[in-house]
């Protein structure tokens, strides 16, 4: 692949995809302080540049973080961010705005998606998998959703051992064949794991990083895939296609094989294939 992997964040308003891009970037705050359905698509690229809006017809023209909910979401296809993140030395980070506003049109997203090589879908464990979201799954390019991620957000919501079982196994049968993996996660939690390598694995987030970093990987050609299987399934810390990856006994989310995946998303050694290892 000539360029970086591009991830696009996708979801629903409130499902918190604002949060995964703040766990994701290693930002403290999201450098967005708007609400997420007034802007066109955020592309995050690494790097210390000035921002800028890309519009509709290839237009570059300067902007600012301060003014950035001026920008015109219908002339506008998406802004560049550039930020000195980890994540972003390998891969591109889009964060989409949500699509569940009735008001915005659907071609906020769907001019962008193309860039995309692969989603991570953010969707409300209490609420998993509305008929709406669906739907818009459904457009997505068979290409892009082979490769991509469900997020069971606020899974910690769930109190519940049943509840958590049966909203396992209605996602299992209503979109296990519809992503690579589906992962339970509470992203406040992971949030404010800090050092806490207990409540970062408890929280979902160590199963989920582990596993995006090996599609990061695939998709940056250091873990191709083979004819018969995709390459996830043959990868440390993942599991077969399509599997939800469960909370164990003791409430922790555990990738098939556990590896051990960073606390952060880190650049790995360029001489190297594997997984960086956790920060000490």
């Amino acid at each position: 692949m000539s360029a970086k992997p591009r991830i696009a964040l996708m979801g629903e308003f409130s499902a918190g995809k604002s949060t995964l891009s703040n766990l994701l970037i290693g930002e403290t705050r999201s450098p967005v302080q708007v609400t997420a359905t007034q802007l066109p698509p955020v592309w995050f690229v690494y790097g210390d540049r000035e921002p800028y809006a890309v519009g509709v017809d290839g237009t570059k023209t300067p902007v600012t973080i301060e003014t950035l909910d001026s920008v015109s979401v219908e002339d506008t296809a998406y802004i560049k961010i550039f930020l000195i993140s980890d994540i972003l030395e390998l891969c591109d980070i889009i964060d989409m705005p949500g699509n569940s506003d009735p008001n915005m049109s659907p071609d906020v997203w769907q001019r962008t998606i193309h860039h995309a090589h692969a989603v991570v879908w953010c969707t409300h464990a209490t609420q998993a998998w509305r008929q709406s979201e669906a739907a818009v799954w459904d457009e997505i390019p068979d290409e892009i959703r082979k490769r991509s991620l469900l997020l069971l957000t606020r899974f910690d919501k769930l109190t519940d051992e049943k509840n958590r079982q049966r909203v396992i196994q209605r996602m299992e049968k209503e979109a296990g064949d519809k992503f690579r993996h589906i992962f339970p996660i509470s992203l406040l939690e992971a949030m404010s794991a800090e050092d806490d390598r207990e409540l970062w694995t408890s929280s979902g987030a160590e199963a989920f990083t582990q596993t995006l970093l090996d599609l990061i990987l695939e998709l940056d050609g250091r873990a191709p895939a083979t004819a018969d299987a995709p390459a996830a399934a043959a990868l440390p810390g993942t599991a077969p296609a399509g599997d939800v990856i469960p909370l164990n006994a003791d409430g922790v989310s555990q990738p098939a094989g556990g590896g051990i995946a960073p606390k952060r998303v880190a650049r790995p050694n360029r001489a190297q294939s594997s997984r960086p290892r956790p920060p000490a």
